[in-house]
């Protein structure tokens, strides 16, 4: 491994090859983030379609299919290309620094692991400009609409489906093997960090899960191009098992997205409250029974489909289940909190408002999780209300916590506190405006996913588009405070969270191996 670091730093790979090659855990974060940053500004401009079609009742700028289109890139590419690359570039930056690994332990597999994504998504945004147009279908591309009445793309879209879910299996191999393999000598798996700990926990549910989303695909391209009836109840099939299957992966798949803004909140709060996570074993075991119970709660997605009323008071309860657990975490956050030296900057405020904001993302799953009052909900705008409370402002403002709490260590420079706390509140206000009125519009029955609405949700639909626009313009504030830091920023002290750094790792970092021309002698050993 030291030969492989060491040729993608000092050899001829120069430039562009450099980053091409590079086998360093750190470049490959790197990589990861600035990847993960564009898929967000695609994915946000196709949501910037979706709200100013919706910014008045009629059909105004696009056509109803093309509607379909974005609304179905928009989920597949928020989802896959922005928020889990992004959770996978900190962990392979901070992982082997949290543990004192060299590097991670497959770092040729880490390097590929990565350049699949960019390919696998070229050929997803390339069906937009296909004969029949993109994939139409939604993001949960139910069959048998996405096998009988798709456009010819949809092959291609099974195919980049299948290799992102190639490079995540490998991603978590990594991290598994860098986890158990690499710790530091006298650091027990209790004494881990508890992003560490996050991350683990999703590595495996990554590898419980991505295969069953290659399977589902598998068998929608068997439907498609081999006779097959896996979905067709014409040939015998059902497409309620399409569901079912989906969703014993997509299910888990929420708490891949969200476990490790789990992580990230864990050492942002005790950092900046100058106190150790209170409650640190119920955390973990709290994290592990969420990622368990995950699995047994998909059909909550399905109680309208006819499930036999056993069935739906099963997975009601195990749903409200998950409550406990997650109620562990917050009550734990916010004992950490209590009475602290707390200190308010740019990644603690975010963490705070993670707090706040996923709760209510919790609470109206709760209310979704209720069978009978389900039937109400069900494909309505209070469901777009509800993940999306868990998805911005939980992992999405999880990501912006850990870009702005370790940026400083990345890169040696301090990013501007004005400017950070700027692009705060102004993303918290975009968010409410956004996605609250989403409650209210779908409670009285407005459906998703349709490009017209009735009058009467004029007002609330404007309200929501302003708030969306607001959102994704503040972006660029925090795109501008990242180059600006990285290139020019004031030097960062030896420790920018006046003290509060020591709580973050339990042990110090070695120097990462591309520090060395040479390998240590014998005698330094």
């Amino acid at each position: 491994m030291y030969e492989q670091t060491k040729t993608a730093h000092h050899g001829p790979a120069k430039g562009l090859m450099r980053w091409i090659l590079t086998t360093n855990h750190k470049d490959i974060g790197t990589m990861y983030l600035v990847f993960s940053l564009m898929m967000f500004f695609i994915g946000g401009t196709m949501a910037f379609v979706i709200r100013a079609e919706l910014f008045q009742p009629g059909l105004q700028l696009v056509r109803p299919e093309f509607f379909n289109q974005m609304t179905t890139m928009h989920g597949l590419i928020m989802v896959f290309g922005a928020v889990m690359p992004a959770f996978v570039g900190l962990a392979n930056w901070q992982v082997p620094l949290m543990i004192g690994a060299p590097d991670m332990a497959l770092p040729r597999l880490n390097n590929w692991s990565f350049w699949i994504l960019p390919f696998a998504f070229l050929m997803l945004l390339s069906t937009l400009f296909m004969d029949g147009g993109a994939p139409n279908f939604g993001w949960t591309f139910y069959a048998p609409l996405s096998t009988t009445y798709a456009p010819p793309s949809v092959t291609f879209f099974i195919f980049a489906i299948h290799m992102m879910g190639i490079s995540s299996i490998m991603g978590a191999i990594n991290i598994i093997v860098t986890i158990f393999n690499m710790r530091t000598s006298g650091m027990d798996l209790m004494q881990m960090p508890m992003f560490v700990w996050t991350w683990l926990i999703t590595a495996f549910l990554l590898i419980a899960v991505m295969p069953v989303l290659a399977a589902v695909v598998t068998m929608m391209l068997m439907d498609i191009h081999f006779g097959t009836s896996f979905f067709n109840a014409a040939g015998g099939g059902d497409p309620v098992l399409f569901q079912h299957v989906f969703w014993f992966f997509a299910h888990p798949e929420v708490y891949i997205m969200v476990l490790p803004a789990f992580g990230v909140v864990s050492q942002i709060i005790p950092a900046f409250s100058r106190k150790p996570l209170f409650g640190y074993a119920s955390m973990v075991y709290a994290t592990a029974s969420i990622a368990i119970l995950s699995f047994v709660v998909w059909a909550h997605h399905m109680f309208t489909v006819g499930l036999p009323l056993g069935g739906e008071l099963f997975f009601m309860y195990s749903t409200m289940l998950i409550a406990i657990p997650t109620g562990v975490k917050v009550f734990n956050w916010i004992s950490t909190m209590f009475k602290g030296s707390m200190t308010f900057e740019t990644p603690m405020l975010f963490a705070i408002a993670f707090i706040v904001l996923f709760t209510i993302g919790g609470l109206s799953g709760l209310m979704l999780a209720i069978a009978p009052a389900d039937f109400q909900y069900q494909d309505t705008y209070f469901v777009v209300a509800h993940f999306h409370y868990v998805l911005v402002p939980g992992s999405v403002f999880g990501i912006f916590a850990a870009v702005y709490y370790w940026l400083p260590k990345w890169c040696g420079n301090m990013y501007k506190e004005s400017m950070g706390k700027l692009h705060f509140w102004l993303s918290i206000i975009g968010v409410n405006l956004t996605f609250f009125p989403m409650h209210f519009v779908g409670l009285a029955g407005m459906p998703r996913r349709i490009p017209d609405y009735a009058l009467q949700f004029a007002d609330f639909n404007m309200v929501t588009s302003i708030g969306a626009f607001l959102f994704g313009a503040t972006q660029l504030l925090f795109v501008y405070n990242v180059i600006h830091t990285v290139r020019s920023g004031k030097k960062a002290p030896q420790k920018p969270w006046e003290g509060a750094e020591g709580l973050e790792w339990t042990v110090p970092s070695p120097a990462p191996y591309h520090t060395f021309t040479t390998p240590p002698a014998a005698s330094e050993k």
